[in-house]
């Protein structure tokens, strides 16, 4: 296997938004009763929003073919503390592909970047449910900071 990580260029956006939408369900809690078409929806504002600020866009390529994605904020500071921080907005490998490395190889990018960019922390948000990514980010030092308690009413 080839893998390649690299920086996204426009023609990229068709691969990012179709891999995107196919995962995007993958992020919502059970506890939640989503429409399918919302989640839809509000994945397209997040590229909106991603697209009005300082960002990252990654692209794995397995043997040349897109595989994966992340995106990047280059800067959110932290609601708490305020300090600066690169934030991962989206992650999403091909169902196929996963478990070959291409999140962590994706991962490592996005924090080499962020540092050279002068970022002190790399933080981001998953489902508790979404045990393989959790794993994946607590293989590379990633800990929990604060949780999103949730009540269905």
């Amino acid at each position: 296997m080839n893998l390649r990580i690299r920086a996204a260029s426009a023609g990229d956006r068709a691969f990012i938004e179709n891999l995107g939408k196919r995962t995007a369900m993958d992020s919502v809690s059970s506890l939640r009763h989503a429409d399918p078409a919302a989640v839809l929806a509000n994945f397209d504002r997040l590229l909106a929003i991603v697209d009005q600020r300082d960002h990252l866009a990654l692209i794995a390529e397995v043997d040349g073919v897109p595989r994966g994605f992340m995106l990047t904020l280059d800067s959110l500071p932290d609601e708490v503390t305020g300090d600066d921080q690169a934030f991962v907005v989206y992650m999403a490998v091909d169902r196929e592909s996963r478990g070959a490395g291409i999140g962590s190889a994706l991962l490592e990018r996005a924090e080499h970047e962020a540092r050279k960019r002068g970022a002190p922390y790399m933080a981001l948000m998953v489902t508790e449910e979404n045990a393989a990514a959790r794993a994946l980010y607590e293989r590379a030092g990633y800990r929990t900071e604060r949780r999103l308690l949730c009540k269905t009413l």
